[in-house]
């Protein structure tokens, strides 16, 4: 892509940016700059820039606010101990938004162009790419996103498609650090069906989950946990990460996709946990054989990943008239999110080639 750049004539000063990535919490911070490119079926894509961070204008009739027509990524840049910045796996993000665009009928942005994008932003933007010098996880996350632009009420695909890229340093994704999260089994809701747009990453699947996460949040609970639509007795997924189940003789097993979102972050430890000598089933997981299991010890080990949270220890599993008690331990778990969160740092070496250094 052409891409211009504006530079912000009034960017955070070196004093408040060194307070914000002290503390930067989680998605309440923002960056100097955004990217943008809009599509229509006449130009393709066309006038990439790089702009001052600000607010959209848009027509009361932009379709995306009346037809939910939009797509999402969420990624990271992580700083090196020799101050390099690189992004994790770019290209698998850029894959993913391609196949949600298809399911959501939005143009396909090329992967090239997706990663050239977001580059783009983190190489303006990189004094806000967090130093992590006492072995830390505060990162810069970034998040690319695709919506139906056009001023029309009409039930079609849009004919004006803008893509973005901001970025919100992080730090910590749970408050209070890494601890085992309660779950809540919801029998009420369910996330998606077969045919549906479980496997795409927009804002639908994440909102239709929020009564759900309230009914979580109000029984004690900090995710909930969604059963599949068809005979609602096999587990899917959280609200907003995928899960793991580890077994006493090793085993790993992961509920398998077609309904839920194929994580970066899950494929990531499919791969690592194989290295580790910890092979992962990918395959259906009963609510029973989650509730047998962990009582009877079968189950020793469950664990939920994803972008934001890295890699976080399940413990007890809440519903509506019972409990199960935690699983005995997190040593795998945790094990599994050092050997990930090393690679991200350069604190490890990148054995798979995942890490992809920006500029």
């Amino acid at each position: 892509m052409d891409i211009s750049t504006t530079l912000n004539s009034q960017p955070v000063d070196d004093a408040r940016l060194a307070g914000i990535l002290a503390n930067p919490g989680f998605g309440t911070h923002f960056t100097d700059h955004m990217f943008t490119v809009e599509w229509t079926p006449e130009r393709g894509w066309y006038d990439a820039r790089v702009t001052p961070y600000g607010p959209l204008t848009l027509d009361p009739a932009t379709a995306v606010l009346h037809y939910a027509q939009e797509t999402f990524e969420g990624m990271k840049a992580y700083r090196h101990a020799d101050g390099s910045v690189h992004l994790f796996r770019p290209e698998e993000n850029a894959k993913r938004m391609v196949r949600s665009s298809q399911r959501l009928a939005l143009p396909e942005l090329p992967v090239a162009d997706f990663i050239e994008a977001v580059e783009a932003l983190v190489k303006v933007d990189e004094r806000w790419v967090p130093h992590t010098t006492d072995g830390g996880e505060k990162s810069l996350y970034l998040r690319p996103f695709m919506f139906a632009s056009e001023a029309f009420l009409g039930v079609r695909p849009s004919q004006h498609v803008t893509f973005m890229v901001i970025a919100s340093p992080a730090g910590a994704y749970f408050k209070g650090g890494i601890k085992p999260v309660t779950l809540w089994l919801t029998e009420d809701y369910t996330r998606a069906g077969r045919g549906g747009m479980g496997a795409a990453k927009t804002g639908g699947n994440y909102a239709s989950s929020l009564v759900a996460q309230q009914q979580a949040t109000a029984n004690g609970c900090d995710q909930v946990v969604f059963l599949d639509a068809q005979e609602g007795s096999y587990v899917e997924e959280l609200g907003g990460m995928n899960l793991y189940y580890v077994f006493r003789d090793g085993r790993i097993v992961t509920p398998a996709t077609g309904t839920i979102l194929e994580g970066i972050t899950r494929a990531s430890i499919i791969k690592l946990a194989d290295t580790l000598g910890h092979p992962v089933e990918e395959r259906k997981l009963s609510i029973d054989e989650w509730r047998d299991g962990v009582v009877s010890g079968e189950i020793t080990e469950i664990f939920a990943c994803g972008t934001a949270a890295v890699v976080t220890p399940v413990g007890s599993l809440k519903w509506d008239g019972g409990q199960t008690p935690a699983p005995e331990s997190s040593d795998l778990t945790m094990r599994l999110r050092e050997a990930l969160v090393d690679v991200q740092f350069g604190r490890a070496d990148d054995t798979f080639g995942w890490m992809h250094r920006v500029g």
